[in-house]
């Protein structure tokens, strides 16, 4: 119907700061008020080079799921409307970012959706099965991600691997007992995270501060496993992905660490 070229025509002049066509605007606003996979499903139904994908599904994976996730982040001490600010705009920061490093990758990303001529029935059908296929890889991702989990447990791995992580977290400008959340945040995502922050603190093994400086980390970097995994089997490149998020986590952290510590003196 027209719609999204009309979209476009206006957010181009924004959007192609970042390397990316107006139309993106619509995946990017999928991601952040519904989440990963709405984004993603979104992102196979427009026409997107390899690059353009790997730009808006880092902006994705940084700013998805806003509602629910600040409302998560604001029980462990954080700002509802300060993370979701915050997310909101360092997305559009990163993608810029990426635009200035990523090589030229001029490969078709994968493309579920109907030709630009087709009709009503043919494009219905089209998104039929294309959600069908999108709903089975995503099922085989939950499902492996599961098992792991379960078995990280049975086993009794978190802890040793987050104690052994505590040295990391001075580099991250985070305290040293935030090992284990971050862990737990960066596997499992920022919902398990929160829960075990409210755990901790509850138990008095860390204070609401403390848990409000993870926040600001995890809100850049969480979920690394699940939402990395979805972009990789789409095409999107691991190595950018990790890297841009972990590096804009730390530069997060570090700068509110010092701009608090001039406010405060």
């Amino acid at each position: 119907w027209g719609v999204i070229e009309w979209l476009a025509q206006w957010l181009n002049p924004v959007f192609r700061f970042m390397g990316l066509p107006g139309s993106s605007a619509v995946l990017f606003l999928s991601g952040a008020a519904a989440g990963t996979y709405a984004g993603i499903a979104a992102m196979m139904s427009i026409p997107l080079t390899l690059r353009q994908a790997t730009i808006i599904g880092l902006m994705i994976l940084i700013c998805h799921a806003l509602p629910m996730e600040c409302a998560v982040n604001r029980k462990t001490g954080s700002s509802f409307w300060g993370m979701a600010a915050l997310r909101f705009f360092m997305a559009f920061v990163c993608a810029f970012y990426m635009n200035q490093i990523l090589p030229d990758m001029p490969q078709a990303y994968l493309y579920m959706g109907a030709p630009a001529d087709s009709g009503i029935q043919q494009v219905l059908l089209t998104w039929v099965i294309s959600q069908a296929k999108m709903s089975v890889m995503i099922f085989c991702i939950i499902m492996a991600l599961m098992v792991i989990q379960r078995l990280l447990e049975a086993f009794h791995l978190l802890a040793p691997i987050s104690s052994f992580l505590s040295p990391l977290m001075r580099a991250f400008g985070l305290p040293p007992k935030a090992s284990y959340m971050w862990l737990v945040g960066n596997v499992l995502g920022i919902s398990y995270g929160s829960a075990v922050m409210l755990e901790m603190e509850e138990k008095g093994l860390i204070d609401r501060s403390e848990a409000n400086d993870v926040n600001y980390h995890l809100v850049m970097s969480h979920s690394l496993l699940e939402d990395t995994i979805v972009l990789a089997l789409t095409g999107v490149s691991v190595f950018w992905i990790i890297t841009t998020r972990l590096l804009f986590a730390i530069l997060v952290v570090w700068v509110r660490r010092f701009l608090t510590r001039i406010v405060s003196s």
